[in-house]
């Protein structure tokens, strides 16, 4: 970006069209505003007129974040969860991104990855085998129980 001070309107627009490419969380909007040198009240300006046009909804972002990171990325809900701590999003919602995913889903991703773990990892030895597999999911961001019972199911088949 150039050192080139733009308007209100004219970073209104941009943002817009930051914002209609992807989901975007507050945070994310707001570090691109004041890349635009904005003082405090055209960024607040701009930050409201993209709430009230709803190019800006942090449920949505969520909800959009926590599917894509699932489906696509196969990360656990604690990673997730830390992730959208970090862009400043509450637990409330928080919690509404993570109703877009069914505990069937959710248990089966898992399943599916620890399979594909199992497979691939080069261990003869099944306890080392096991406790690579089982730091492979946690550090994805999987909660140590379900590691635990989907690990289990894998070794007796």
């Amino acid at each position: 970006m150039s050192n080139k001070i733009i308007t209100h309107i004219e970073a209104l627009e941009k943002a817009r069209s930051y914002c209609a490419y992807q989901e975007r969380c507050q945070q994310e909007v707001i570090k691109k505003l004041r890349s635009f040198k904005l003082n405090e009240d055209e960024l607040n300006y701009v930050l409201l007129q993209l709430i009230q046009g709803d190019y800006l909804n942090e449920e949505r972002f969520a909800q959009a974040y926590v599917s894509g990171k699932i489906r696509i990325k196969k990360w656990g809900r604690r990673k997730i969860k830390h992730h959208l701590k970090q862009k400043g999003l509450t637990d409330k919602c928080i919690e509404l991104g993570f109703k877009e995913i069914s505990e069937d889903e959710y248990y089966e991703t898992l399943k599916d990855l620890a399979s594909y773990k199992w497979k691939t990892t080069k261990e003869t030895n099944s306890y080392k085998k096991k406790q690579k597999v089982m730091s492979y999911l946690y550090g994805k961001g999987y909660e140590s129980d379900l590691i635990q019972d989907v690990l289990k199911e894998i070794i007796a088949s």
